[in-house]
């Protein structure tokens, strides 16, 4: 017999319902609606997973015989220019101007603390080393509740951590919504425009989103004891020359988000001398996101309240194994 929430998703589709300020699903057939497609997603992620891993294991007993341990290891090792992350051939893109600022404003931004002037951060999510923090905005009746995530992950640099976030080729690996990759724009080794189609999940309408994404390294303000600093900026972009905006099946999401990543190493030890073992890894994540279309309130922040740790502990998990076997990366 099929549960409630089955017969109301069936009812809806009956009655063609979609997103919008019209929409006649109540707002809790509509958060039931979300939440199973994203579980699907997640569940279809895990079984990909399970199949890869299988996958690989499979290749690594057939070929072990044929290759030595320090030959793939080498191979695994990204052979980027010594200018990577310094953005020195990106600076002549007339998107620069606007790489560089945003930058700077959102990593001065990444390191204000939660508490300071009042300026209503609250903790919605508190997870072992990971804490979450957002603060309740709209714009023109949408949810763009900034978020702001602190946590901590043992056995991987920061450059690596950033590596995985800003690689494409290893996007559709942990980000589970998303459909399809583009990158529009090769601005850069470090910097792109990407258009990024997200899975519809019904009744919400299909988004995509248009960005240029730029991976940096920090060197100057370090925080006390930290290695290196590397950092991922991603934001939206409306350049003519680009795919426009909400013109076929998609509505257009708006993002801002930086990854800050600083590498800790233990007393005694640098980047020559230290093991995995040694690496601790300090995230501070930032997004605004706006969403585009229509969609109510109450449910976008309870999703965005349930999906996010899930998605920062994905990313994190995914990347600590990807790395565990790997030379480290500063």
């Amino acid at each position: 017999m099929p549960s409630l929430t089955t017969a109301r998703l069936f009812k809806g589709l009956l009655r063609k319902e979609i997103e919008g300020p019209h929409s006649t699903i109540p707002e809790d057939e509509f958060f039931d609606a979300v939440e199973t497609g994203l579980d699907k997603i997640e569940e279809d992620r895990q079984l990909r997973v399970r199949l890869k891993y299988q996958s690989q294991q499979s290749q690594i007993s057939n070929v072990s015989s044929l290759h030595s341990p320090s030959a793939e290891t080498e191979d695994e090792i990204p052979q980027l220019a010594e200018d990577f992350g310094t953005g020195a051939q990106a600076k002549s893109h007339k998107l620069w101007p606007e790489i560089d600022r945003i930058c700077t404003e959102q990593l001065t931004q990444a390191r204000q603390g939660v508490g300071e002037d009042g300026n209503g951060w609250q903790l919605f999510a508190d997870e072992g080393e990971m804490k979450m923090y957002r603060r309740e905005e709209e714009v023109d009746g949408m949810v763009i509740d900034p978020l702001k995530s602190c946590h901590v992950v043992k056995g991987v640099t920061a450059r690596e951590m950033c590596h995985y976030f800003f690689d494409p080729a290893y996007r559709n690996d942990w980000e589970t919504t998303l459909e399809d990759v583009q990158i529009v724009d090769n601005v850069a080794p470090d910097t792109l425009v990407f258009l990024q189609t997200y899975k519809r999940i019904w009744p919400a309408s299909q988004r995509d989103a248009l960005f240029w994404s730029h991976m940096r390294r920090i060197t100057d303000n370090l925080d006390a004891g930290a290695n290196d600093v590397w950092i991922v900026c991603n934001h939206s972009n409306q350049n003519e020359e680009y795919p426009p905006a909400n013109q076929g099946k998609c509505v257009r999401i708006y993002l801002t988000v930086i990854l800050v990543c600083q590498t800790y190493l233990p007393p005694g030890k640098d980047s020559k001398t230290a093991t995995r073992d040694d690496l601790t890894c300090k995230i501070t994540y930032c997004s605004t996101v706006n969403p585009g279309g229509w969609a109510p309130a109450t449910v976008l922040r309870a999703i965005y309240k349930k999906e996010y740790p899930k998605f920062l502990k994905r990313f994190t998990g995914y990347v600590v194994d990807q790395c565990k076997a790997k030379p480290i990366m500063y």
